[in-house]
């Protein structure tokens, strides 16, 4: 099948060969843009310099792309999955990955540990109140740096040579320009962006597990049920 990505410019780098592996092809699609907050950038450089953090929690690829590269000596380092502990490796840092692909994977992962621990976190302008509420639940103390907004292309999507649309966050999905097919499969790439696709009367046929790659084999899955039914 040929699937539609829904990509910030730049993160779609590996998408091809991961989607090639699945016997799939793809391409990127771009519904928002992101814009760099240098000040809050630099705010948080600082702070890591200074020794402020107990550990650092990237939440996705790319704050760990704007940030990883002006980090020195950076506390214990967190990342939500491979590809966001794969960029933070690009630039030499050693990056623990959550065993899940959620924010919410990550006070259970570190445990007790957390305790009187201060969390500094490099995220996009987006709310995140359930992590945050989770650190402090759990004594811990959340400093988070809003290192860049994102905001809507309005540009329409590109769908008319797809077979399928993958939408890989909620927010990608809030601010898409575009015009759903009945031939059209609609993936969502975990259960958070499901939810925020059916609340805005659009429901997925596929819902992964929070990754790209889990994603294409539920979608396989899928289409393997597909052709036996019928």
């Amino acid at each position: 099948m040929k699937i539609a990505v829904t990509r910030l410019s730049g993160k779609e780098e590996r998408d091809a060969a991961r989607c090639a592996a699945f016997g799939h092809a793809c391409y990127s699609v771009h519904p928002l843009r992101s814009e760099i907050e240098k000040g809050v950038v630099d705010a948080f450089i600082a702070a890591t310099k200074n020794g402020e953090f107990d550990c650092i929690f990237f939440t996705s690829a790319l704050p760990a792309k704007i940030v990883a590269p002006l980090l020195v000596n950076p506390p214990r380092v967190i990342a939500i999955g491979p590809e966001t502990a794969r960029e933070l490796e690009r630039c030499g840092i050693a990056a623990e990955t959550l065993p899940g692909f959620y924010s919410r994977d990550f006070v259970p992962y570190l445990g007790e540990w957390i305790k009187g621990k201060t969390i500094g976190l490099p995220r996009a302008d987006v709310p995140n109140a359930p992590l945050i509420r989770a650190i402090e639940s759990a004594g811990g103390i959340a400093k988070e740096f809003r290192c860049y907004r994102l905001a809507s292309t309005n540009e329409p999507l590109d769908i008319s040579g797809a077979d399928a649309i993958l939408f890989t966050s909620a927010m990608s999905y809030k601010k898409a320009v575009w015009t759903p097919r009945c031939d059209l499969l609609v993936m969502a790439i975990g259960e958070i962006t499901a939810d925020a696709m059916r609340c805005g009367g659009t429901f997925p046929d596929i819902v992964g597990d929070g990754s790209l790659e889990g994603t294409l084999a539920a979608l396989n899955e899928y289409r393997g049920k597909t052709r036996i039914v019928r």
